[in-house]
């Protein structure tokens, strides 16, 4: 899995960098099937910090997530957070669709079997 940082109007020191890609690492220990992230920190506006999230799964997609605040790393914990949710959303989604054909198979399979055997007429 590749984690890349850029920046745009400034320069990150490496300790900032470091502790960025740490919070991006925790998407990839929830879930397993992403393949890149790519951050991109804005530092035009002083007040405003932005940080954009881009994330890449193999199957689902890419997910971004875009949050900006006065703290850096205030704006990078809350779209890590709202990537977590979106992707926590698909997951269990996901999840859902392949539990259902299987309960709708069994409930099928419940009304579909005949009743008891027919009762004899009297002749």
């Amino acid at each position: 899995m590749e984690i890349s940082l850029s920046t745009r109007h400034g320069h990150l020191s490496d300790s900032t960098q470091s502790k960025i890609k740490g919070k991006v690492e925790k998407l990839v220990r929830r879930f397993d099937r992403i393949t890149s992230v790519v951050v991109t920190i804005d530092l035009e506006n002083e007040l405003a910090k932005e940080a954009d999230i881009k994330v890449s799964t193999e199957h689902w997609g890419d997910f971004v997530a875009r949050d900006h605040d006065e703290g850096l790393l205030t704006a990078v914990d809350n779209a890590v957070h709202k990537l977590d949710q979106q992707l926590r959303k698909n997951k269990e989604k996901v999840q859902e669709r392949h539990r259902q054909p299987g309960a709708r198979r069994q409930a099928n399979e419940i009304t579909s079997q005949p009743d008891e055997e027919p009762e004899d007429e009297m002749e």
